[in-house]
């Protein structure tokens, strides 16, 4: 049997090109994209998932894979998927942010750990809210929407013939500016009640000077700020959801697929 070399070149581009987009998006997701999965792990899953969705993508305008034009056509392919993987991230960092404000506001923030994402060491409570995020993730089949997502980008912008207008680069840096405003409202709880627990020290200091302040009142402040999070610990499945229904209605927008 006799195969043609235009038909191997054509099932190696329709295969190659969906796959750098779906490498894309796990490289930048939520949960996969942690330095501690191995990249052959994620390779593994792309391809598995790249073979499942060949045949209802539409062929690639391929004629030579070996050309200036499909590297070009192949970094796109990638932008493409680290953008969408790119929005959930923010999603993450969020509270990964809003644990790091509460641990400098309560004092917490002198116990630090090795972040597994981004492989610098951040505060613990930040940490901790790191772990809860990712799996609300989950268990909220985040995964199953991004993948859902990242397929309807082929009907969105097919190979070789859509791309991200500068528009769309500017919403998405835009809406980064969320993970800045949510993770100040998640903290804004903490803070204030952090804040109520200063001024009643410093109502304590100027009543008796005796007491000293930074010895006492830093160690209070500790076990308080503990306390606030474990009673503000309710509200955080709430600003996920928000969070995370703002994400998936964005990258709706951006698909150009909302209902």
């Amino acid at each position: 049997m006799e195969v043609e070399l235009a038909t191997i070149n054509q099932f190696l581009a329709d295969m190659l090109l969906p796959f750098m987009r779906i490498s894309g998006l796990f490289v930048a997701m939520i949960g996969l994209s942690a330095r501690s999965i191995p990249p052959q792990v994620r390779a593994l899953l792309g391809t598995m998932l790249t073979l499942i969705i060949m045949p209802v993508v539409p062929p690639s305008p391929i004629e030579n894979l070996v050309d200036v034009g499909t590297f070009l056509i192949v970094i796109q392919q990638l932008l493409i998927g680290i953008a969408i993987g790119f929005i959930s991230m923010m999603v993450l960092n969020t509270f990964v942010l809003a644990g790091q404000i509460i641990a400098m506001q309560t004092g917490l923030g002198f116990a630090s750990i090795v972040d597994p994402v981004n492989g610098i060491n951040v505060p613990a409570v930040g940490q901790f809210y790191l772990i809860l995020a990712t799996l609300l993730f989950w268990s909220l089949d985040g995964h199953l929407s991004m993948i859902q997502m990242i397929v309807m980008s082929f009907e969105a912008f097919p190979i070789g013939e859509a791309w991200w207008t500068g528009e769309q680069f500017r919403d998405i840096a835009h809406w980064a500016g969320w993970m800045f405003i949510s993770a100040v409202t998640l903290s804004l709880a903490p803070i204030v009640s952090l804040l109520i627990v200063n001024l009643a020290f410093g109502v304590m200091t100027k009543a008796a000077p005796q007491l000293n302040i930074f010895s006492i009142g830093f160690s209070i402040a500790q076990v308080m700020g503990l306390l606030i999070i474990w009673l503000t610990l309710d509200n955080f499945t709430a600003h996920f959801e928000t969070q995370w229904f703002r994400a998936e209605q964005f990258m709706c927008e951006l698909l150009n697929i909302c209902p």
